[in-house]
């Protein structure tokens, strides 16, 4: 859409906010479309299939029945009748003459009007009885200049005898008969006549088709039931005296007729003085037409599939790709169908053209609803996600439409009739177009979206953000540049449709002009085809209700006639000029001519087809209907339960809660989750449990107390590497590789802590298909990568100073990078900031001496963003923004009181290139103990400006343009931050308190000191003693919240309790509580992120995942997943788990996590207090 072209100034095409009217209509019918996919895809599919029945019925493709009631199909080649503009200098080739015989209105078929006909015919002709020009081929022809031809002299001129400058031909109806009285006295049936002899060819070798010789047809079930006048034409070259002797009769012939005679004469005296030059054109496509269709066809697919392939999404690509070329094709079967209603003849231009401009159309309005869907935040339901898309993009397909269809409307008003013709057929298909994409579109997006299928076109898009080419600065509003995004409409190619489409109407335009570039120019500009248009005045008179104009007539010659003439009179030429003289028309006096019933408004052959097809055509939709439907069903079977009662309070409900009950017997104490979904979990019981949250499948890391080898305990830290096939197990002494695929040990490693444990645990691929590296950040400032392939393993140093913070991440390439590299921030206890990044297989550590004014206070966290090339510092009372490059604070955030080492941030930067990106800091306040939630976005009138080149100079601190925002959640609990803009927490209910049971036991205590909490009916691989146990048979006092930080999400606050679980009912969940009893817990245990969308909770010995939306674990989508993943543990939570290993070392029952000695150390999200 060029909308350059408003007021706007700007090529962006325009947002309408979020509570605009027109936007949230659109979006309410986006939701409702998607809501109701198994109604609005069969009703599209039954408009589909309702023109593609009916084109058949229209079209015929066979050159005799082109005019019998039906349309033809454009074949390759460029057809026209046009008439020349009166200062045209062209001689013509031949000259066309006729006669018009009308009888009363619509009975050209009468007996006496086909004999009172036929002596017209002989009276100006000579006699036409069994007519055969070839027997006076060799007769020599004696003229008298002022005599009448005999028989022999006029056929001597025929051009069956040679076409010379005297040829001449004609065509008549009466030759059905062979021009006799008697025969045709003796036909019983005429129009059964009329309609087998349709295909008789006179000796010129052209084809007396009913277009040629009746004028005013009427066709029912495509045979011709009526004409309201015979048309009787003669051809000939200048030159010849059968011409001049034609004008002679019929002059003379009229004037007989004014004092006795059956036949009334227009004009009077039987002299046709007005005429006109007209261009009969039959033009194959030239070596240039086919190349540049090709061409365009070719950039054209090559677009449509380079698109796809951006998209990366493997499984819904050759989808896409059929849905968009299905819709293209209903919209061009669709628009030929209406035309051929309205009786719009589009057989004058190359077939090969019609798909182009719609596929070029098309392409843009899809892809951009498809970008919009996977733009908008996965938090919220399918259905909402479409709808909202949906809403942001119709607006613009609409505007598109309209400027389409009105530029169309104009240039075909100054087009000639063929390229009207195509103006008309290319506005109806881009409003088809529209529909489809409305309806048939927007319901297989919706399904394809809720089968997974453009979740790879997300995932791959947000990595090609973070891969895109180094070197140039992330344009993002927080640098003052803003993002461009993979798979948006970039302005050439929004424009591209539009530019397509004027330009093949010029180009076709072209074919119908003058030859010669500056003749062509000269009749583009000066418009001298509607000059001749708007010339043309009727030579007839209006109270004898023609049927059909002279004019109208010649127009509806096909180029097949067009063709046999050529062919005829110039064999070597696609093209021949013809002086067209108006009709004499003779017309029966007495005859009535007043017509009795109006014209049919639409092609005969609609009319056949509403008489005779409409009851298998509606068994034929009902059936059609049917069989859609049960595909529908089966497409979108247990994948719609929204449809099924929409109503709910589920269908606008964010939180979903899972409930993983099986795998410990104790409280799960550490967590720890990789990309694609898979959930590791460390138990008290000394289980690891593993479980890939995609397939459902679970496994256990098998441990043996008896062997060194394969006997983890204490694990101190977990990492999974990108792929989920390696688990990092780390202790004191060893690193411990579990092969996760095959279920077996993978080695050990002997490493040195230095008593402390390290701050950070992750895995990096150097090379595709190779074993990933694992590294190691020690507290004491100095790095460990060990090598899986080989034995090596190297040190590297970062900082001569213990450290307090450790995190990796995947850093944009440089210049001489492409792909992203590892990288590691730290800060010490000297809040000593270090870059660590990984260049030619090294480690590289550099010292970061912040430029600008940073913020004052200990440094005790920093939080990368490597998509924006930046990272945060985060202080007791501010934050720092700093960009990684150049070491400057571009900002800094003030803040309230915060804890240590709670802050976290979510940037979005994933919306349209009109739309900033917002960025949300969340941390607890050390004051209140509230979470505290500061949200910067920018100012709205700056929302809609142009995006300004990376190569722009700007100032750093932009902050100005930007809006803050702070909210207050009370009693948080305990809360992550998720990429996809939100904020779960789990807190404690404030009006109800959980519901505890006491179920006593006879079994006595193995463990003094440690509280059993099983039940005795569970069913665990534990075969220990039991004791007396106190036991939590539900969790009503713990609720799940939400927040949601993107801009426009409604609603942005939710809490749900947390012992609900959408895959049971409140049945079965009673049903499962009676089976097995779960531990009492006072306190939540390690909460880990899960994907983009969840979270994982240890709650005693179950798992909780708390989901927003619907979360499908596959891959990385946010920034800190991309090279593993690894997540800190507090020295007051290992404390605790040390102890209780030592107390359990002397209960001589089961080894803890945690060594007796106390040693400090960390581990991933460990409960805090859930076992004292």
């Amino acid at each position: 859409m060029d909308w350059v072209l408003t007021c706007r100034s700007t090529t962006e095409a325009p947002v309408l906010a979020v509570d605009h009217p027109l936007r949230r209509l659109f979006s309410r019918y986006g939701t409702w479309a998607a809501r109701h996919v198994k109604t609005v895809l069969p009703l599209s599919g039954a408009v589909i299939f309702f023109f593609l029945y009916l084109f058949p019925f229209l079209y015929t493709t066979e050159a005799t029945t082109i005019t019998n009631g039906v349309s033809h199909l454009p074949h390759h080649v460029w057809t026209d009748a046009r008439p020349l503009g009166t200062g045209s200098v062209v001689e013509p080739d031949v000259i066309m003459r006729s006669i018009w015989v009308h009888g009363s209105y619509m009975k050209a078929i009468d007996r006496d009007v086909l004999l009172g006909a036929l002596e017209l015919q002989d009276d100006i002709l000579g006699p036409t009885t069994n007519f055969d020009p070839r027997q006076a081929h060799r007769h020599p022809a004696l003229l008298d200049p002022n005599g009448d031809l005999n028989r022999q002299q006029r056929d001597s001129f025929h051009i069956t005898n040679g076409v010379t400058d005297q040829s001449w031909f004609f065509h008549s109806p009466l030759q059905y008969w062979n021009g006799s009285a008697e025969i045709i006295a003796a036909d019983d049936d005429l129009t059964t006549t009329v309609n087998e002899r349709k295909t008789q060819a006179t000796l010129a070798n052209t084809t007396l088709r009913h277009s040629i010789v009746f004028s005013g047809k009427r066709f029912e079930e495509r045979r011709l039931v009526a004409a309201d006048a015979l048309v009787i034409t003669l051809i000939h070259m200048r030159d010849s005296p059968v011409g001049k002797q034609w004008v002679a009769r019929t002059e003379a012939l009229a004037q007989a007729m004014e004092q006795d005679g059956k036949w009334r004469v227009i004009p009077a005296n039987g002299s046709s003085t007005s005429n006109q030059l007209y261009k009969f054109q039959f033009r194959p496509m030239s070596s240039y037409d086919w190349v540049m269709l090709t061409l365009a066809y070719s950039l054209t697919l090559a677009n449509l599939l380079l698109r796809l392939s951006k998209l990366r999404a493997v499984k819904s690509r050759l989808g896409l790709m059929v849905t968009i070329l299905v819709q293209i094709v209903a919209s061009i079967v669709s628009s030929f169908t209406v035309c051929a209603i309205f009786k719009i003849d589009l057989s004058r231009v190359p077939h090969y053209a019609y798909p182009l401009v719609i596929l070029a159309i098309s392409i843009e309005n899809s892809f951009r609803l498809i970008n919009a869907v996977i733009m908008t935040s996965s938090t919220v339901s399918t259905s909402d996600r479409i709808g909202e898309a949906f809403g942001a993009t119709a607006h613009i397909a609409i505007a598109n439409r309209v400027q389409n269809s009105l530029m169309l409307y104009g240039m075909s008003k100054v087009t000639s009739s063929g390229v009207s013709a195509f103006c008309n057929f290319a506005a109806i298909a881009t409003l088809f177009d529209f529909f489809y994409l409305a309806t048939f579109f927007l319901a297989v997006l919706s399904v394809d979206v809720r089968q997974r299928e453009l979740f790879e076109l997300e995932k791959a898009s947000l990595k090609r953000v973070r891969a895109s080419h180094g070197g140039l600065r992330t344009q993002s509003w927080i640098s003052g540049i803003y993002p461009f995004r993979l798979g948006d409409t970039a302005m050439s190619t929004r424009i591209a449709g539009s530019i397509v489409l004027f330009g093949f109407v010029l180009i076709a335009q072209a074919h119908y002009t003058s030859d010669g570039g500056r003749q062509w120019l000269n009749q583009l500009f000066s418009l001298s085809w509607i000059s001749s248009r708007t010339t043309q005045k009727s030579s007839l008179l209006i109270d004898i209700h023609q049927a059909r104009s002279p004019t109208s007539w010649l127009r509806l010659q096909d180029h097949e006639t067009a063709q046999e003439v050529i062919k005829a009179i110039k064999p070597w030429a696609h093209s021949y000029v013809a002086r067209v003289y108006d009709p004499i028309i003779f017309v029966m006096k007495g005859a009535d001519r007043t017509p009795h019933a109006r014209e049919p408004l639409f092609l005969p052959a609609v009319y056949d087809f509403v008489h005779h097809q409409i009851p298998f055509f509606v068994v034929s939709l009902l059936t059609m209907l049917a069989t859609l439907r049960l595909f529908t069903n089966h497409l979108v079977r247990d994948q719609f339960e929204e449809d099924a009662g929409h109503d709910s309070d589920d269908d606008h409900r964010l939180l979903s809660v899972r409930s993983l009950d099986k795998g410990h017997m104790l409280d799960v104490a550490m967590l720890a989750a990789s990309p694609r979904g898979q959930l590791v979990s460390v138990g008290l019981d000394r289980t690891i449990q593993i479980r890939n949250m995609s397939s459902g499948s679970e496994s256990r890391v098998l441990c043996d107390p008896d062997v060194p080898l394969e006997n983890p305990f204490p694990v101190l830290n977990l990492a999974l590497d990108d792929k989920s096939k390696l688990l990092a197990l780390i202790s004191w002494q060893r690193v411990f590789l579990w092969n996760i695929a095959k279920q077996k040990w993978a080695g050990t490693r002997n490493i040195d802590l230095g008593g402390h444990k390290p701050e950070a645990v992750f895995f990096i691929s150097k090379t595709p298909g190779a074993l990933p590296s694992l590294v190691l950040v020690r507290r004491n400032g100095v790095g460990l990568e060990m090598q899986l392939e080989t034995e090596d393993a190297r040190d590297f140093a970062i900082c001569k100073t213990p450290l307090v913070w450790a995190v990796h991440f995947a850093a944009r390439g440089g210049p001489q990078q492409q792909n992203p590299h590892a990288a590691i921030l730290t800060v010490s206890r000297k809040s000593c900031v270090h870059l660590v990044r990984q260049q030619d297989n090294e480690w590289m550590s550099t010292e970061v001496k912040l430029q600008g004014e940073p913020g004052t206070g200990a440094i005790h966290c920093l939080l990368p963003l490597p998509a924006l090339s930046k990272y945060l510092i985060g202080r007791t009372q501010s934050v720092d923004l700093v960009d990684m490059e150049s070491s400057t604070v571009i900002h800094t955030f003030r803040t309230e009181m915060m804890l240590p080492r709670t802050l976290k941030q979510i940037s979005l930067t994933r919306v349209h290139r009109t739309n900033l990106a917002s960025l949300s800091l969340s941390y607890t306040s050390a004051e209140t103990g509230n979470l505290v939630v500061h949200t910067y976005l920018p100012e709205t009138k700056d929302e809609s400006r142009p995006p300004l080149s990376p190569l722009e100079q700007r100032p750093f601190d932009t902050w100005t343009l930007t809006k803050e925002t702070t909210r207050h959640v009370p009693n948080p609990g305990t809360w992550e931050a998720l990429p996809s803009g939100s904020i779960i927490g789990i807190r404690r209910k404030q009006t109800a308190p959980s519901t505890l049971t006491t179920i006593p036991t006879t079994t006595p205590t193995a463990i003094a000191g440690l509280r059993r909490r099983v039940a005795p009916n569970a069913t665990t691989d534990y075969t220990g003693p039991t004791s007396s146990a106190t036991v939590n048979t539900q969790t009503h006092g713990w609720e799940a919240w939400v927040l949601n930080l993107r801009p426009g999400a409604k609603p942005d606050f939710e809490t749900r309790p947390l012992d609900e679980d959408p895959d049971m009912d409140q049945q079965q969940q009673q049903q499962q509580q009676q089976q097995r009893q779960h531990l009492m817990f006072s306190e939540l245990g390690p909460m880990t992120r899960l994907g983009t969308m969840s979270v994982a909770v240890g709650l005693g010995d179950v798992v909780k995942v708390v989901s927003v939306g619907h979360e499908h674990f596959d891959r990385p989508r946010g920034g800190s997943f991309s090279m593993g993943m690894m997540a800190g543990l507090s020295d007051e939570g290992l404390q605790q788990v040390l102890e209780a290993g030592s107390r359990r070392k002397k209960g001589g029952s089961l080894g803890g996590l945690g060594k007796g000695d106390g040693g400090p150390g960390a581990g991933p999200n460990l409960s805090k207090g859930s076992v004292i």
